[in-house]
């Protein structure tokens, strides 16, 4: 009996190549090209899995042209690269990757907050151009975030894992938005309190941004959310590009409405709004909250789960639309 054909498009592990070689026949983008759509397609000929990367866009046009095509298993825990609902009608299984990133990605939320609010990268550059010639009482001097207040707005499990983070271990109050309010143990266990939106914006010292894109959440963060923002505030997005209007963003900035930002998503990444990169009160990253070796592992290693357990006839560990299972 044939082995199913899957394709994975981007660069992965080479251990987990291997592991999925001993289930698929593999076609393997091994020089990391970034495909065009049609590039894409062509190469999903006759494919019935695909092991994608957010860079890979998984549409109603895709879909049409790749009729064999059963599942995607993105190696991402945000899957909008995806249209589910073209999926979901078409009968192609999305999954993803969460849980395995969570505790990786809050470290690097609350790296990206520290690095922001205490004007980290202005200050690098300022000593490597030379310009540090002595000290004076007001040289960089950013917030405090022992004791300040922590707003989240999105509350899931790299939420909740900031919110670990700012109350016990920096003593931080923290304050939350999100679509629906936790119970009661899970808040008494984030040491978080449920807040509106409006008093989030206005009540937090560091905003940090943690909510799925959706068209719902595209540009939640505008001139006018920015403007509702303390002039002393810090705002962190390691979610997804899009939730915040970046020009607005640099706008705020620049004119100091709020103190200072830590990026790591971009709307149209990896291209990067050209205001962004003239103002010094941010610090840019790009994309790499979950880039740790042994989570990158683990989350390619789920994505290569997720193929194996669906050829396998078994349910996958994690389906995006599930629907789709019950029609197999």
């Amino acid at each position: 009996m044939s082995k199913p054909r899957i394709l994975v498009a981007r660069e992965i592990f080479p251990e987990v190549i291997a592991r999925l070689e001993k289930h698929f026949e593999v076609e393997y983008n091994s020089a990391d090209e970034a495909w065009s759509p049609a590039q894409l397609i062509a190469h999903l000929q006759g494919k019935s899995g695909v092991f994608t990367t957010g860079s890979n866009r998984i549409d109603a046009e895709v879909l049409k042209a790749c009729p064999e095509l059963k599942i995607c298993a993105n190696m991402a825990v945000g899957y909008n690269n995806f249209d589910i609902g073209a999926m979901t009608a078409a009968g192609v299984l999305a999954t993803n990757t969460p849980d395995v990133l969570t505790e990786t990605t809050a470290d690097f939320g609350f790296a990206l907050l520290m690095a922001a609010a205490r004007r980290m990268t202005e200050s690098e550059h300022y000593l490597r151009a030379g310009k540090w010639t002595k000290w004076s009482f007001d040289m960089f001097a950013g917030s405090d975030i022992h004791g300040s207040t922590l707003g989240i707005l999105g509350m899931g499990r790299i939420g909740q894992g900031i919110a670990r983070r700012g109350a016990l271990g920096f003593g931080m109050k923290v304050i939350y938005h999100n679509r629906s309010r936790l119970d009661a143990s899970l808040e008494a266990e984030c040491k978080a309190s449920y807040v509106s939106k409006k008093e989030l914006l206005e009540t937090a010292d560091h905003l940090v941004l943690v909510l799925p894109y959706s068209p719902e959440s595209h540009h939640a963060i505008g001139a006018a959310e920015l403007a509702m923002m303390k002039p002393t505030a810090t705002l962190v997005n390691i979610a997804r590009g899009g939730i915040v209007d970046d020009a607005a963003l640099a706008r705020a900035l620049r004119h100091k409405q709020i103190a200072a930002a830590g990026i790591d998503v971009f709307e149209g990444e990896p291209s990067v709004h050209p205001d962004l990169l003239t103002v010094p009160n941010v610090v840019l990253t790009p994309h790499i909250a979950s880039a740790t070796v042994p989570t990158r592992l683990a989350m390619a290693n789920l994505a290569a789960d997720n193929l194996i357990e669906f050829f396998s006839g078994r349910t996958p560990p994690s389906p995006v639309n599930p629907a789709v299972l019950a029609g197999r």
